[in-house]
């Protein structure tokens, strides 16, 4: 690794000769295997050397280092350079890389995390989502955000979870509403993950009676909305806008058509590994985070040749997620990521509108399967519908087919 960044004979021996040789050089490896530049590793083996002799940390091998002392040891370090300037640059340096260093070898003392009031409800209550319950981690997740948020605003207004009512509830549950300029169906599910924790805290002896009951929510008719999505001519736009030998464009292509054929929701993409890709077999294996299931679709040539051009330029590195960023750090896309790329896409091409990212493509790519033709099984079945009433909801936007129907002739029964 030295030999790749330095030159100099004396230079090289300085590095070899430093403290803690083995653990610099492995966090070096690390940085190249994400893709940084020589010259950023050149300048970061510089200070990992200065790091390891000021801290000390040779003498001491077990003991964590506070941020504390690295900050104290950054300002005698930065001291010896004359201009203001560069001495503030190299102690802001100097903190830095000694902090990522020391929490990649997890030698870093943090300091204490602001406590949780209610860290022992809410561990147990997703407990009982995860083991009693079966649902995803996204959902336990959601669901215990929006209990924290919630419990947090009653410890504020000084009410203890043990003497709540129905009043301080929907008091609280109100001022968030406001706060936060909430739809019908975003309070609903609001509601829904309150009454699934109190009726848990009830269970557990935590709170008062029959207050998960009393939680009252705005109606919400079933399938009282449309499908928002682009027209699937918007799609093949946004598709044709790929084209090009650009390491991004290849991949956003790869993104899309995944995104457009098979209707795959921004998770599921950010989650394919390379091991889902059976090339052998032109299959596809999915696994869905939000049912906890998995699934396999055969893999349409026209996805496997885009996926095998993006491959074929991937950046080289450890992670096993298929779709990764062009920019170093390299590391996974994660499904808000993909979010942007897909509206800013959008936005380049004029399309408007408030849904313009993955999940707007799964509704164009809904619309189109009905259009040709297919039945609704087969449509709830590709887009991975546990509820056959989710798929129906799409027969509203079908037009042609609903004219058919109008323009039946009944033969003068009227």
């Amino acid at each position: 690794m030295f030999e790749q960044l330095f030159e100099g004979t004396q230079t090289l021996a300085r590095q070899r000769a430093g403290p803690l040789l083995e653990e610099r050089l492995r966090y070096l490896n690390h940085l190249a295997s994400q893709g940084l530049s020589c010259h950023y590793l050149r300048h970061t083996a510089y200070y990992l050397l200065s790091v390891a002799t000021c801290l000390r940390l040779a003498d001491r091998p077990n003991d964590p280092i506070s941020l504390a002392e690295i900050e104290v040891k950054a300002c005698l370090w930065a001291n010896r350079f004359p201009d203001g300037k560069q001495r503030h640059r190299s102690y802001s340096c100097f903190i830095g890389h000694a902090s990522r260093w020391l929490r990649f070898l997890d030698r870093l003392q943090l300091p204490p995390a602001p406590p949780r009031p209610h860290a022992s409800h809410l561990d147990a209550f997703a407990d009982h989502l995860r083991r009693e319950r079966g649902l995803s981690p996204r959902t336990i997740d959601t669901y215990c955000s929006v209990v924290e948020a919630f419990l947090d605003d009653l410890n504020r207004s000084g009410h203890a979870l043990e003497h709540l009512s129905i009043t301080h509830i929907d008091e609280a549950l109100i001022a968030q509403i406001r706060k936060g300029g909430y739809a019908r169906r975003t309070v609903q599910s609001l509601a829904k993950a309150l009454r699934s924790f109190f009726r848990f805290a009830h269970s557990r002896g935590w709170c008062r009676n029959a207050l998960a009951e009393a939680i009252k929510t705005p109606r919400v008719f079933s399938q009282e909305s449309l499908p928002i999505g682009p027209s699937w001519d918007d799609v093949q736009r946004l598709l044709a806008c790929t084209e090009g030998d650009d390491l991004v464009d290849i991949r956003d292509r790869a993104i899309l058509m995944l995104l457009a054929i098979y209707g795959f929701r921004a998770s599921e993409v950010a989650g394919l590994r390379l091991e889902d890709f059976d090339w052998e077999r032109e299959m596809l294996h999915l696994k869905r985070p939000k049912t906890l299931s998995a699934q396999i679709y055969p893999l349409s040539h026209r996805v496997g040749d885009a996926v095998l051009g993006y491959l074929k330029v991937r950046q080289r590195c450890a992670f096993r997620e298929v779709f990764l960023r062009c920019r170093v750090p390299i590391r996974p896309l994660s499904r808000q990521v993909l979010w942007h790329i897909v509206a800013e896409r959008f936005r380049r091409l004029g399309v408007t509108g408030t849904h313009r990212g993955p999940h707007a493509i799964r509704h164009a790519c809904a619309g189109h399967l009905l259009e040709q033709g297919l039945s609704l099984k087969e449509i709830g079945d590709h887009l991975g519908h546990r509820n056959p009433d989710t798929t129906r909801l799409y027969t509203k936007v079908d037009l042609t087919g609903l004219r058919a129907v109008a323009d039946f002739d009944i033969g003068g029964l009227l």
